[in-house]
This record gives C-alpha cells, structure tokens and sequence, in this order.
C-alpha cells in the first residue's frame, strides 16, 4: 500500500469514526431524555476519542442510570432507525425546542439568513448541523465512559452540567483495542504517578500552579541542564527578561489586543501592567536596544524565564495545561534569506532532543492564519511563502492546518507519539513579521542601509511543565537513569551494614551519580520492593560479603538480580548507562 493510499484509508476511517460517534452522541442524548423527560440538553459534539453531551436534569447522573442508558441506547440501535435530515425556519426551530432554553441559546447565535437543520431518529429530533451515519444500526460498537462537570459555554457565569463521555468504533476489537490503551493511559496519569513518586503537588491557594518537590525539581532542572548543553553547540545565547512589562510594550506587540483575555494585569504607580504570557516582546527590546549589521545575524536569544497565562479552571489538567510555567524558548533575528537554513538548523535540534528522550519521529504540520490575527494579508502571504518553502527545502512531509497560526506568524507544530500511541504537539518553530515591524526592528546591510530583520519563534520542549507531564506518562514513572530523580538506592542488609553502604553512596555522589542509602530498621526484601515501587533504577545491597570486598549485589527496578560485583565496576556500569541518553 502506497502511503497516499494508506492517508486515503485513514481519512476515511476518521471520517466514518467521526459520524459514528456524532450519532452516538444522539442516542444517547434520546436515551437520557427517555430516563428524564424533563432533562434540559446542552451540545453533543464528537471529540478525537468519543463524544459526550451536556444536560440538565435534577439530580445527579448514577453508575445505575449510565446502565439503563447504554441499554436503551443498544435498543435504538438494533432498531436501526435513519437519521434524517431536515432544514426548517427559525420560527419552527423556536417552537420545536420551546422547553429547551439552552437549545434556544444557540438558535439566537445562528446568523441571520444561515439555514438551520435539525435530525431525528426514532421519536427523537435534535438541533444540528451533522453530518451523521445513515441510520443508528451504523454505530456498531459504544461505551459510555465517565460522567463530568461543564459550564454552558465554557463560561464559570453559566450553569453547570453534567456531561457524560463515551466513545464509538467501527469494530467491537477496535473498541477494546481503546479500552485497552484508557486503561493504560490511567495506569501512567502523571498526576497520579507525580504524587506517588513525590515530584510535584497542587494546591488551592495557588490554582493550576505546580510546586516541585525535591525529585521532580530534580528531574525538571535535568530538562533544563541538558537543552543549555545544546544551546552551546547551537549558537544560542541565554538572556533574562523582566516578568511584568507596562501594558505600553504588550499594546506594542498586539498581545493586548489579541491575548489579552489569557493574561493577568496589575496597577503600579497607577500605571497598567501585565504579568509576561510570552518571552517575545521583551526580546525585541533586547534586540533593538543596540545597533546590528547583517554580519551578526543569525542572532539567537534564549530564555527560560516564567510565564503566566489565564486557563479557565475547567480545562486546567496537571501539568499539561498549568496557568504558571516555563518554556525552552528562543527567538531568532535573521535575514529573511536565512530562514530556510534557520529552519533546518532547528529541526536538527528538534530530533536530536527528541531522540534524547526516547520519542520518535513526529508528524509536522504547518499552521497557517487564524482568523484572529495581526499584520496585513500581504505580509501574512509572505510569511507563509517563506516558511512553506523553508519547510519543503526540509525534506519533511507536512500537512497543512488552516487558522491555526499564530496571530502574529504561520508556524511549523511537531506532534511526537508516547509509548501508548498518543500523540502530542511538543516543538514549535514561528515565523513572525508581524512584531519586527511594530518594534521598528532593523539590521543595517550589505548595501550600508537599514533592513527589516525575520523573527522566528521557537520552542522544543515547550512548556517544561507540559513536557514534564508527558514523560512522566511516555515512562510511566520509570525515568532513564541519566534523568531519574534518584539513579541508586544503597540497601544494608543489617545495621552493621550502614557505614560501609554510606561509604557505597558517598563514592556514587562523587561520580556524579545521584544516591541515596535506606536504613531504615526494616527487612531487606521490603527495602527493595518499596525501591522498585519508586521506579529507583538500581538497588545496591550491601551486607557482610559486600563490605569484606568492596563490593555491591545489583538489582534493577524490573526485578533483575546482576549479582555481586565490584564497586568499580557497579560504578562504571552505571556511569555509562547514564551517559547514553
């Protein structure tokens, strides 16, 4: 199968997953309303894995009412009832839905003169635009999932409503091929993972804002220390920048204008100020506050400086959606002639960390204006001209995204699959005209006369809270040794044991290696289990053998006894495991 085809298949397959799950959504809301005819109905949507719908009903959904709406949604679709569609007038639609008041909220945000069409099957007719599966005898393998808390709207202002989730497939083996993988999805939730593990916690005083404990700080300055080795190499130069700016320089930047609504403002002095969502505005300051000639550039500004930005609480989720974080990020000013070269340089950065880290190859998409946007269409044309170009000189294939840009630039958006098969957009490379003009930016050039210099926004990681979150999962927990948190735990066997195993730690820490000795007054099989339990990489027991020696028993945290061996050679063995990323 050539790849054209085998994209062909998979468009199609989503497509049909994608009218399947649209119908499930409908039976399922018809099941509900069979079980509670008074039920108020939000919206019904699919997502990637499923689907859900919002209600209103009295009192809370049970694990009991989840039952009697799968079986009576398994009854409509035995009856194998047609969807059909029709279009009416919106003074039909209000009557239609004269008792649904959140249905007659999204009659009034229909546009003036735009058709309305609504579905039935069965008894049941719901407002809709589709598409949907011929009839429900086509949704050939459900679940419900889990029931959740949601605004109307997504707005805290609205009433909440229960929404229940579930999902459809074309197959029952694909259904529990999903199954499958949601439950090893649970078993690896970073946020059940980092609270066992002891890396990082949540409080309510500060919302959807980590504190890193001991061994996830650990873990996130390992993050950090490996991208400034490679920023060495890559020519970058790390740069600090302030956390609140005058709202002057984000009205400067288009940030006030297009963003505001993900930002946090303060009065001083009664001035106006907004607490940095993003790195960008205070690096053209950097850039402009000296005078550049074309011999300079590329100039590469890096900078791991913290970042707020306003999450509605209902979407915030661990660290892959946080409201205080830090980034990898980094801005290029360069000709625009440099870009394609710039963009290459990049990608090479991106795969060699990404490698680093255990990820594979990504999928890469290029991003192009949203509707939301900043600059002329002219400029964007160029912008997107340049960036599509540099991208195909790459060699990567890519697919295109409409408006998913940036409001200042098109972008290139790498998406890496963890362990389990899901996927994650990590990289991100912009390409940005927008800010060098309204910061006057220039570069004098070859011809001795000011030249407008390309921004080009860049991130790898990304969030390193995000990035965090998801090697946690990609892992489970079991971190590499060189980014484990703790690399050995030293076990005595006895308390006549404990000076030479602190004698083992101390040789380990003076290597580097990251250490520590459990001498608690428990048994040497507990010690051990509880090590593994803690994804510790290597136990090192120590006992009367050991200490005459100058040896260790290795055991790995999969339960692998190496045996006995000198120290030396324990220490090295780990030294160059380590080094390997």
């Amino acid at each position: 199968m050539t790849q054209e085809s085998e994209q062909k298949k998979l468009r199609e397959l989503g497509e049909l997953r994608h009218r399947m799950r649209h119908s499930a959504s409908h039976v399922m809301a018809d099941a509900v309303l069979t079980l509670f005819p008074d039920a108020k109905l939000g919206i019904g949507p699919p997502t990637d894995d499923g689907f859900y719908y919002d209600f209103d009903v009295p009192r809370a959904f049970t694990p009991e009412d989840l039952q009697r709406i799968d079986e009576i949604m398994a009854e409509r679709v035995q009856r194998d009832l047609p969807f059909e569609r029709r279009e009416i007038g919106r003074e039909e639609a209000r009557a239609m839905f004269a008792h649904q008041p959140y249905k007659q909220d999204l009659i009034d945000a229909i546009p003036s003169g735009e058709a309305i069409s609504v579905y039935r099957h069965g008894e049941f007719v719901d407002l809709c635009e589709g598409p949907h599966v011929a009839s429900t005898g086509q949704i050939r393998a459900f679940k419900l999932l889990s029931i959740a808390g949601a605004y109307w709207r997504g707005s805290e202002a609205n009433p909440m409503l229960q929404r229940i989730y579930g999902t459809a497939f074309e197959s029952r083996e694909a259904l529990e091929e999903f199954l499958a993988r949601l439950e090893e999805a649970q078993r690896r939730d970073h946020r059940r993972l980092g609270r066992d593990l002891g890396l990082f916690m949540f409080d309510a005083l500060a919302p959807a804002s980590p504190f890193f404990l001991p061994k996830g700080t650990t873990v996130y300055n390992l993050m950090i220390a490996f991208i400034r080795e490679l920023y060495s190499r890559y020519g970058y130069q790390e740069v600090i920048t302030p956390q609140i700016f005058s709202t002057e320089l984000w009205k400067r930047s288009g940030h006030y204008d297009n963003y505001r609504e993900n930002m946090y403002f303060t009065y001083v002095d009664e001035r106006e100020f907004g607490v940095k969502p993003m790195n960008c505005p205070g690096h053209c300051l950097l850039y402009s506050s000296q005078l550049h000639s074309y011999r300079e550039l590329p100039i590469r500004y890096a900078d791991f400086g913290r970042l707020h930005r306003y999450e509605r609480s209902g979407v915030t989720h661990g660290l892959t959606r946080v409201r205080s974080f830090s980034q990898d990020d980094a801005h290029i000013f360069c000709r625009p002639e440099q870009v394609p070269e710039e963009v290459a340089y990049i990608l090479r950065f991106m795969k060699e960390t990404y490698q680093a880290f255990g990820l594979g190859e990504p999928r890469v998409a290029l991003s192009l204006r949203p509707e939301k946007r900043g600059g002329s269409d002219e400029m964007w044309d160029r912008a997107e001209i340049i960036l599509r170009g540099a991208l195909q000189q790459s060699g990567y294939p890519f697919q295109e995204a409409q408006g998913e840009g940036a409001f200042y630039g098109p972008k290139i958006d790498l998406f890496m699959r963890d362990a389990i098969g899901r996927e994650w957009q990590l990289g991100t490379v912009q390409l940005d005209l927008f800010m060098p003009e309204r910061f006057e930016l220039h570069y004098i050039g070859e011809d001795n006369t000011p030249q407008r210099p390309v921004m080009v926004h860049r991130a790898i990681l990304g969030s390193l809270e995000r990035f965090m979150g998801v090697l946690v999962e990609h892992y489970g927990g079991a971190f590499p040794l060189w980014l484990a948190p703790v690399q050995a735990v030293v076990v005595p066997i006895a308390d006549r044991h404990r000076e030479y195993a602190e004698l083992v730690e101390r040789a380990l820490r003076e290597k580097g290696l990251r250490a520590e000795v459990d001498a608690r007054n428990e048994r040497m099989q507990l010690k051990i289990r509880e090590a593994q339990l803690q994804k510790v990489p290597y136990m090192l027991v120590v006992g009367d053998r050991e200490a005459e020696r100058q040896a260790v028993s290795v055991r790995r945290r999969d339960g692998k006894d190496l045996g006995p061996m000198p120290l030396a050679d324990a220490l090295q063995m780990l030294l160059d495991e380590a080094a390997r990323r």
